[in-house]
């Protein structure tokens, strides 16, 4: 069932999955993840799951099998790595290689994926932050928070966007808000619902609470503070 639809779904239920608390997926989620309707959704998660891809119980949520996990990890793999090689070699903007990574994932073959992870020099994370499985599957893993849980006056990195609508990334970057930025929390305003920070051109730019969530970011360690054993 290897086709380019049966790998959207499975990479669908997969993000899904990982965003649930339950670890399922539910059909509307599914179907709107795709775009194609409930019903439409349905009869392709039956069929998956005969093919023991994915597991499905009626009026349930949908869950992968360990085969459709390894094949939405290489389909995931495929997205990041051509994400990162149109950003990093044919200087794309990240606003739209996203649309253009869907389009190429599913004809890359697997000798010019790993030719294209060895020339980009193996890296673990795409240009939206996002960790890119390697080829046995593993995924690094990080210790990250949401820009809304931050309070005033800390200092963080962005890690990660999840919010990767094109308009979204375009105002992020045109204000410096980019992977890899230094960024410091400089008000929470819960009652507003904002919370406004300081670029590294100290330049101050407030976010809605739902906005701020879709950033993640990683603390900067404490100066003079203990550096443990553990990494």
């Amino acid at each position: 069932m290897a086709t380019e639809a049966v790998e959207n779904y499975l990479k669908a239920i997969y993000t899904l999955c990982r965003e649930s608390p339950t670890g399922e997926a539910g059909m509307t989620r599914i179907a709107a993840a795709v775009g194609v309707t409930t019903g439409t959704a349905t009869s392709m998660i039956k069929k998956l799951a005969r093919a023991r891809l994915a597991r499905y119980e009626r009026f349930g949520g949908v869950s992968l099998a360990p085969k459709g996990t390894r094949v939405a990890l290489d389909i995931i793999r495929r997205h990041r790595l051509v994400e990162t090689f149109l950003v990093r070699t044919l200087k794309l903007d990240w606003s739209v290689v996203n649309e253009e990574a869907e389009r190429l994932e599913h004809a890359v073959s697997s000798r010019v994926l790993e030719a294209l992870d060895r020339h980009l020099g193996h890296p673990e994370f795409d240009p939206h932050g996002d960790p890119i499985p390697g080829a046995n599957g593993r995924i690094a893993e990080r210790s990250l928070q949401p820009l809304s849980e931050c309070g005033a006056g800390e200092r963080v990195t962005l890690a990660q966007v999840l919010d990767q609508r094109a308009e979204s990334l375009r105002f992020l970057q045109g204000r410096g808000v980019v992977v890899g930025a230094r960024l410091r929390v400089r008000s929470v305003e819960p009652l507003a619902g904002t919370l406004t920070i300081e670029n590294e051109r100290g330049e101050r730019i407030a976010l809605g609470e739902l906005a701020a969530r879709r950033l993640l970011v990683a603390a900067h360690a404490v100066r003079g503070a203990r550096s443990g054993a553990a990494r």
